[in-house]
């Protein structure tokens, strides 16, 4: 089944409401690298390498939740299906063949962590459900508020921040997009953008 990840304020977004959700020991990854509370991950793409640091300290389980899915080599061969410029570029989810991934299981939401969906940061995507993130990410490409959580509504988990690469990253948010029925979405890439290797580096 194919997973449409949302954003508030997006028309074209699946509404998954929070049914039987509860807490337990594997909403909890397994601590990765657990010396390093800022590790940098370096994501190469078929339009340049870009470059994260992770936030440990304000996101442990959400940064601990992506290096697993990196050093499992999960995000390896993935494409970045949804590019809507001025907003944000998705991916992570989706292999060239729109296959969805292997899933671990949902997470805790960390939007509380004073970490902001700012230009150049990146998130966990997830459904209406505030605990429904598993492996699909998103990048900021603006000062998108609407995403941070208010008195009345969780936010989008904030992980980490773009260290080098930005300009790879704009250039990704203005390449051509349409209508994909294989997702039944649009603004997916006429010409696939590709997450060739994400790995740690030392």
């Amino acid at each position: 089944m194919i997973r449409k990840f949302l954003f508030p304020l997006v028309s074209l977004l699946l509404l998954v409401p929070m049914v039987g959700w509860s807490v337990d020991k594997d909403c909890f990854p397994p601590e990765m690298i657990p010396d390093n509370l800022f590790p940098i991950v370096k994501i190469e793409t078929s339009m340049g390498d870009i470059e994260v640091e992770l936030n440990r300290m304000r996101a442990p389980i959400s940064s601990n939740n992506f290096l697993r899915y990196v050093l499992e080599g999960e995000y390896d061969g993935t494409i970045f299906h949804r590019v809507m410029p001025g907003f944000v570029v998705q991916g992570g989810g989706y292999s060239k063949e729109i296959e969805e991934k292997t899933l671990h299981e949902n997470i805790l939401n960390e939007s509380g962590n004073g970490l902001q969906n700012t230009p150049g940061s990146i998130a966990m995507a997830r459904y209406d459900d505030p605990h429904s993130a598993t492996r699909q990410f998103f990048f900021n490409m603006s000062n998108n508020t609407s995403l941070n959580p208010s008195p009345r509504n969780w936010g989008y988990t904030v992980f980490g921040s773009v260290v080098s690469g930005m300009e790879v990253l704009e250039a990704i948010a203005e390449v051509e997009t349409g209508y994909s029925e294989a997702l039944d979405a649009e603004d997916v890439p006429v010409v696939p953008v590709m997450l060739i290797r994400a790995s740690v580096q030392e």
